[in-house]
Order: structure tokens, then C-alpha cells, then sequence
């Protein structure tokens, strides 16, 4: 059935005719009006005020031709006609059917009684075209707006087949690469431009990556036509389509990052050189100390290189050893602020100079505190010196009280003491201080770390 919007513009002089084709709409028991009119002089200026869905008229009227009606075949908005006539004609039925109408009728009462089906029939053909023809437009207006952006935009606009070649690049890639559009439009081989370090990484994050219904960006190299490259950062989209989810294309923005690229290296430089300019410091003062307390010299080095290889079996990240590192190389640190006659005493320590000798780890953590960088280092400096069962100092910590690093360092600081000669005293055998260890093992030190540290100890001997 018809819809009830629909306004139907009948153009016939013949009365009895045009009666026929009111009953016949009439008895479908649609309600389409239907404005009937007998002359062209009387339809155009009813066309001037309504705009009708559908004009059926006589191909011959008193004033006219209908044909003369026809608007412009191809668009989708004009007003579909049915022309009928009195008589067969083949001519006039393929000149009125080239010139854009709908459907040619000839009258009979047969046909006069069945135009309600086929006004339905041809309208829902004629709907049919005009939403292709819209899409037709649709898409090509879209193209259109889409070129427009693409040529005007700084960015470097590109669509691309499913193996790479490139169905479109947009002219800024001549100011970004030095390429004019056309020798890159076609071009069957994405990789030669692309430095080929850079390759696997794009081909993994855009082409391999299908199913990824958003946009996807990644940073490499383009090789530029005088042979230096550019960095680009492009955000690429496979598009589908939206019926069978087939692969049609990529399309793809890109940008020269090159600047962005060289300053961010320049700044990983400057921190790098910071951070070695810190590391030196922190070697600078280990040897000051040394020269302080020589009857530890050396011990530090070792102790630190121990303390991050067995850092790094327990689990420890390279930034958190990192930090390992320089607490470990500042552990003892405290004992600058500790008086030469304690430090240097050749005998062991009186209860009160011990009751100095202690308060080292505190002097290392408020002479380092205030330099922000070594914050997450002083775990070590601070805590070396608290055991497992909270008989330690300085703050008599107890079992994960104590920070993990501490507890580590507490194990290789004991290890490397016991294992080297000291004034008042000769190493140890390894077997002894293994011994010494594993029976305090619960009670100095955390039982856990003491069996990793025996593992790695007898890993090294073999």
C-alpha cells in the first residue's frame, strides 16, 4: 500500500479518463489525493505552490506536450512522471522513457483500473534509484570534502591498499618528503621508504593489526628524496566495510616530528650526562672516604657490584638497581661526620664511642635527604644496619619493617666484612662465613634472601 503522504498531480482533458483513475485510487481505499488539472497552463502553477510525488499525465494535452514536464533525468529531487497516451507507439514510448520518465501507459480501462499497482510499482523503482543517486552524491561530496581537507592540510593525508601501496597521498607530502604526490601514488614497495629498522615495527602495529577498530600510532623514519630521513608520526585506520566488515583501505595522517625528535634526544642526552655527573659525584665522595677509612678501602666497589647482581636475581627492575647501586656505594657515608679517634681506633670500641659509632646511618640519611635524586637510594644507607629480629639500629626495625634493598645489603655488607682482612683481624674462610650467616639466618637476616644469596654464593664458586 502506498503511502498516505503521497500527493498525486493528474494532468488529463479527457474527463471520463481522469474519472477512471479517481475511482480506481478511490476503491484501493488509499487516502492519496489526488489534484486533477486538464491543461499544462493549469499544472505549472500548481507546481509552483506543491510539489506533487507523482504528475501522471496525457503524453498530448490541449496546450502541450507533458513531456516538456521531464526535469533533469539524473536527479534524485525531480518529480517522477507517468505519461500515457490513446494509442501504441514505440517511438514515442522509448523517446519518453530516454527523456527520464518513469513508466509509459496506454490507455484502457484495464489499465486505467491498475494504475494504483502501478504507481506503487514504479514509485518504489523510482525511490530506489534516487536513494542510489543520493549515495552517489553522498560519496561523491564526501570525496570531495575529503580532497579539499587533504590538499589544505599540513599534515600528510594518504589512503593505502592492503599491501601498502599508496592509493592517495595528499600534496604536503612534497614539502614533508620532498615528493610530488605522483611518484609515490602507486607505488608497490612502502618498505624502501621506510628506514628499515623502522619497518617491522609499522607493518606490526598497522597492517597486522586489523581487527583494531580504532586508530592506531606509531613513530619511525620516512627515507626524505634526497636520501636523509624524517621522522613521522602517523595515525593510520583500516577501513571496512560496514555490510561484509571486507578490507578496503588505510587511511593515514602523517607528521614530521623531526624537531620533536631531536629534542627529546638532546634532553635524554642532558639527563644521561646528569646522571653521570651524579654517579661521579657519588664516587668522588666513596673515594674521599676511602682515603678517610683505609682499612675499608675497596669495600665499597665490592659490596655495590654483589649487591646489584644478586638485585637483580631477587627480582629488583635496572631503575631500582640503579638506585641499589649508589645506595650501596653510599652505605657507610655517615661515617664522615663520625670523629677520627672512633673511626681510625685500632682496638674495639668503647660502649659510649659504639653509642657514636651508631648514629651513622642518621648522619648519612640528613646529609643526603635534601638531594632529591638520591631520595629512593637511602634505603640502604639508613636501614643497612637493622636485623631480621629487630635487634638493629638505627631505628630497631624488624622483618619487612625493614626495606627490602636493606635487608638484601644487610646480608652482602656482613659477607664482605667477614671475607676480608681487616687491622685487628684476618678474613674468614668462605665456608666459615657461610656458616656464620645461615645460623643468623631468621634471626640478622631475612631467612628468604639468605637461601637466594647462598644459591648465587655457590653458583659463583663452582
Amino acid at each position: 500500500m502506498l503511502a498516505e503522504s503521497i500527493l498525486i498531480l493528474l494532468i488529463e482533458d479527457e474527463e471520463p479518463h481522469a474519472e477512471l483513475i479517481i475511482r480506481a485510487f478511490t476503491e484501493q481505499g488509499s487516502r492519496i489525493h489526488i489534484h486533477h488539472v486538464k491543461s499544462l497552463s493549469e499544472a505549472r502553477p500548481f507546481m509552483q505552490i506543491q510539489r506533487p510525488s507523482l504528475i501522471i499525465a496525457d503524453w498530448r494535452l490541449p496546450d502541450g506536450e507533458s513531456m516538456e514536464l521531464l526535469q533533469d533525468n539524473n536527479d534524485p529531487l525531480s518529480i517522477p512522471l507517468i505519461l500515457m497516451t490513446s494509442y501504441g507507439n514505440e517511438r514515442i514510448a522509448v523517446e519518453a522513457l530516454k527523456s527520464g520518465a518513469l513508466d509509459y501507459v496506454v490507455k484502457s480501462p484495464e489499465s486505467m483500473q491498475d494504475m494504483p499497482h502501478l504507481v506503487e510499482k514504479a514509485l518504489e523503482h523510482w525511490v530506489a534509484r534516487a536513494d542510489r543517486i543520493r549515495m552517489q552524491e553522498a560519496l561523491l561530496e564526501s570525496e570531495a570534502q575529503f580532497r579539499l581537507l587533504a590538499e589544505n592540510a599540513g599534515d600528510m593525508i594518504s589512503r593505502h591498499a592492503e599491501e601498502g601501496t599508496f592509493l592517495y597521498i595528499s600534496p604536503a607530502c612534497r614539502t614533508i618528503l620532498g615528493y610530488p604526490p605522483e611518484e609515490l601514488i602507486g607505488y608497490q614497495h612502502l618498505e624502501a621508504i621506510i628506514h628499515p629498522d623502522d619497518f617491522k615495527t609499522v607493518r606490526k602495529s598497522i597492517w597486522k593489526n586489523r581487527t583494531n577498530p580504532h586508530p592506531i600510532t606509531v613513530s619511525y623514519r620516512a627515507r626524505h628524496k634526497q636520501g636523509h630521513y624524517v621522522w613521522l608520526e602517523t595515525s593510520a585506520r583500516i577501513i571496512r566495510d560496514p555490510a561484509s566488515g571486507k578490507f578496503l583501505e588505510i587511511q593515514a595522517a602523517s607528521r614530521d616530528i623531526t624537531e620533536r625528535k631531536y629534542a627529546e634526544r638532546a634532553l635524554q642526552d642532558a639527563h644521561e650526562s646528569l646522571q653521570q655527573a651524579y654517579d661521579r659525584t657519588i664516587e668522588g665522595w666513596v673515594r674521599a672516604l676511602d682515603l678517610r677509612d683505609r682499612e675499608t678501602e675497596g669495600h665499597t666497589q665490592r659490596v655495590t657490584e654483589l649487591a646489584a647482581r644478586v638485585a637483580g636475581r631477587v627480582g629488583f627492575s635496572e631503575e631500582e638497581i640503579v638506585h641499589i647501586r649508589r645506595g650501596a656505594l653510599l652505605h657507610d657515608m655517615g661515617k664522615m661526620a663520625i670523629p677520627d679517634e672512633i673511626l681510625q681506633k685500632p682496638g674495639p670500641l668503647t660502649d659510649a664511642e659504639w653509642v657514636i659509632m651508631r648514629r651513622h646511618p642518621i648522619y648519612a640519611y640528613e646529609m643526603l635527604s635534601p638531594i632529591s635524586y638520591l631520595l629512593p637510594a637511602l634505603d640502604i644507607p639508613f636501614s643497612h644496619h637493622e636485623r631480621w629480629d629487630g635487634s638493629g639500629y638505627p631505628r630497631g626495625l624488624k622483618q619487612e619493617q625493614i626495606p627490602l634493598s636493606a635487608r638484601l645489603f644487610a646480608i652482602i655488607d656482613v659477607w664482605d666484612a667477614l671475607s676480608s682482612d681487616r687491622p685487628y683481624r684476618k678474613k674468614l674462610p668462605a665456608e666459615e662465613v657461610k656458616k656464620y650467616i645461615l645460623e643468623n639466618s631468621g634471626t640478622l637476616f631475612d631467612p628468604k634472601l639468605v637461601e637466594i644469596f647462598m644459591e648465587i654464593v655457590d653458583s659463583k664458586e663452582e
